[in-house]
């Protein structure tokens, strides 16, 4: 029975810490989801293109992730387990083994972190410096690895470093990813220049760490052979290569790991947010063997291992991994998602795609610009938002599983925000 939000939203403003955000761009109360649907307290549909910031890259409720969570909690199924055997991890790193690890020749120790991305961020770095004895990180420009203070430092937005009031973020250099000093501008050569001077002031490193494509900086795609680039002086280096997959991750550019199509081998990988398929906390670090020198418990947490991640998790590799065919129907979402992007930037002069697989956008020039067709596209029933140094990416993180004609009907709403928008806008400056 749909009711009024009024009072129920009334209770977030008195008591919800003004760290609040997401909230604040969608302002309504969500009472339950399906598949690439959201509804509201008082009945509204909303298409969602945000899918939990790709943590639902599943979509919402999977029948057969909720069907074995249901089985598992009903049969009084181990519910929290510190890092102790269950049967849920088993038939979860069984799975990982088989579906994702033997298919690509890929040979990884799986370590349980605390369950958000940041702490997988945090352990590679602590590793990272353990082994190689370095304290240097060198990291790049519009990347985005996390709130906690080493995960931080790597990050490159100044309005997210602000919010640690002052404590030193330090031990890391940022150095230009590719394609940050324009056009023409090789940064790999730079990086090597810079790497290569015993005068330029930046000292060895213990690893490099970058995302495949910049979830929150801009969708900003590394190329392939920017990416071979970094593994290949990384190893020049004596330093250890670190991916960040977190939001580029299970999918979400067209292949498992974003780092596929390079063909490189990171040192270690992080992976979060989709890891669990059902939008439950589950994060780990994939270490090479070589590398696994931890001493027990020498970085732990008490919810490393979310059991009941662990049991959603098996499902979604199961379904969507143990072939090629998700894969293959990913290839054809991702022409369908270039086009509806490309009609968007056809309304907008200077806007330009960004981004790859399904997890692309379109550069509108400014926040300002961005930030009023994501509202005016939430008034018309879709949830999406922006990314960029200064919000000017319109970005869509659409659930993978989203059935064609949702995304019509995201994208015709999307396009029609954009022309009110634009419109307005064009007979304020008149």
């Amino acid at each position: 029975m749909p009711k009024d939000m009024t009072q129920n939203l009334s209770v977030y403003s008195r008591r919800e810490s003004a760290a609040r955000s997401y909230c604040r761009a969608f302002p309504t109360e969500f009472t339950s989801a399906k598949g690439s649907v959201l509804t509201d307290a008082e009945g509204n549909d909303y298409i969602d293109f945000l899918a939990g910031c790709s943590s639902l890259n599943y979509g919402h409720n999977d029948p057969d992730m909720k069907a074995a969570l249901i089985d598992h909690i009903s049969g009084d199924g181990i519910a929290h387990g510190l890092d102790m055997h269950t049967d849920a991890k088993t038939a979860f790193l069984e799975a990982y083994e088989e579906h994702i690890l033997k298919p690509r020749g890929l040979d990884y120790k799986i370590m349980m972190t605390g369950p958000t991305g940041t702490n997988a961020v945090e352990a590679a770095i602590k590793l990272a410096r353990k082994v190689t004895g370095r304290r240097n990180v060198i990291a790049f420009t519009n990347g985005f690895h996390g709130m906690t203070l080493g995960s931080l430092a790597l990050t490159g937005n100044s309005g997210k470093r602000g919010g640690a009031g002052g404590a030193h973020l330090g031990d890391v250099t940022h150095l230009p990813f590719d394609g940050a000093m324009g056009e023409g501008v090789d940064t790999l050569q730079f990086i090597e220049a810079m790497l290569e001077n015993g005068s330029s002031g930046v000292d060895a490193p213990a690893a490099f760490i970058f995302e495949p494509v910049q979830g929150e900086g801009g969708l900003n795609a590394a190329s392939d052979e920017w990416m071979q680039g970094v593994a290949k002086l990384a190893k020049k280096l004596g330093a250890l290569l670190i991916v960040d997959d977190i939001q580029s991750g299970c999918g979400r550019t067209g292949t498992y790991f974003g780092f596929e199509r390079a063909g490189i081998v990171p040192d270690m990988v992080t992976q979060a947010k989709s890891l669990s398929g059902f939008g439950l906390p589950f994060a780990a670090l994939l270490i090479k063997p070589e590398h696994d020198i931890w001493k027990p418990a020498e970085h732990n947490g008490t919810f490393r291992g979310n059991t009941h991640a662990f049991v959603t998790a098996r499902v979604a590799i199961e379904k969507f991994w143990k072939d090629k065919t998700f894969e293959t129907e990913l290839q054809a979402k991702t022409t369908l998602l270039t086009t509806g992007l490309q009609d968007l930037a056809a309304l907008i002069p200077g806007a330009t795609l960004k981004g790859r697989g399904l997890m692309q956008g379109v550069d509108v020039g400014s926040g300002d610009l961005a930030a009023a067709i994501c509202a005016r596209a939430f008034e018309k029933g879709l949830v999406i938002e922006t990314s960029g140094a200064d919000d000017e990416v319109v970005k869509i993180l659409a659930p993978l599983t989203t059935p064609d004609e949702t995304f019509r009907k995201g994208f015709a709403i999307l396009l029609d925000a954009a022309r009110e928008v634009t419109e307005t806008n064009k007979i304020a400056a008149e």
